[in-house]
């Protein structure tokens, strides 16, 4: 299942507990983030553990674009997190909605 940049904001507005995963690489996380956990695509398939408390609640992955979230959606769906969504157009429909404003 995938979410929108609007519905995640709203999400985050209210208050709503979401897991903020960002699989972008470090620099990129450096360069402009929303909050999330910094855990590059690459790195997921040996990492994904670290999530392991989460695996029940809401868990949003983003990327720049949402091709390296889509992969990282469906390594932690393989992984038995039931409730995984993927923000649809990344960080770059974020910028290009929302500016720089993070949340």
């Amino acid at each position: 299942m995938d979410i929108t940049i609007q519905e995640l904001r709203e999400k985050l507005r209210a208050g709503e507990p979401v897991v903020l995963v960002d699989v972008r690489e470090p620099w990129e996380h450096e360069e402009f983030n929303i909050g999330g956990h910094l855990m590059p695509v690459a790195t997921l398939p040996n990492n994904w553990w670290e999530l392991d408390a989460h695996k029940d609640h809401e868990v949003v992955v983003y990327c720049r674009s949402g091709v390296r979230s889509a992969t990282a959606q469906a390594i932690l769906q393989a992984q038995g997190f039931s409730k995984v969504r993927n923000l649809i157009g990344g960080m770059l429909a974020w910028r290009s909605t929302f500016g720089d404003v993070q949340r």
